[in-house]
């Protein structure tokens, strides 16, 4: 009985999650980098105040960890296209110049930190492909930059 209550708990915790966090972050992209960047990079760890307080901190990190790996499953298994259209939409929210945010993501791969703990070898060079490819397009459609 305790493993159902706690099964509840966490559903009930990524609907929070979803709801009053997620909800006001633009596109899947966007909630990959703010998910990821609930968990320690040194330890794998996630930790959101929010959810522990309300729950407890092993719900908040077993629904914060489940959360990630459907929304990095969910761009895993997206066309390209809507890839792409994600991307863009991510850069737009950024208030980072789109050449500035595209050569940044082309050289230092900052996507590379959002991968969830535990998948599968494959799904991540997937990922790391589309992703190498929608910067690529998106680079391939910016306005050239006038040079004085």
């Amino acid at each position: 009985m305790a493993k159902n209550v706690k099964s509840v708990s966490v559903e009930e915790a990524i609907e929070d999650l979803e709801k009053h966090t997620l909800r006001s972050i633009p596109g899947e992209i966007g909630q990959l980098v703010y998910l990821a960047s609930t968990r320690d990079y040194n330890t794998g760890v996630y930790y959101h105040d929010g959810l522990a307080f309300r729950y407890s901190e092993e719900v908040a990190r077993t629904a914060l960890a489940l959360h990630h790996k459907k929304v990095f499953r969910e761009l895993v298994f997206s066309s390209l296209e809507t890839l792409v259209e994600q991307l863009d939409r991510y850069m737009k929210s950024s208030r980072v110049l789109p050449n500035e945010f595209l050569e940044l993501w082309r050289k230092l791969e900052p996507y590379r930190i959002t991968v969830p703990l535990d998948c599968d070898p494959l799904s991540v060079e997937l990922f790391f492909s589309n992703i190498r490819t929608a910067v690529a397009i998106l680079e391939a459609r910016q306005e050239p930059i006038p040079k004085n």
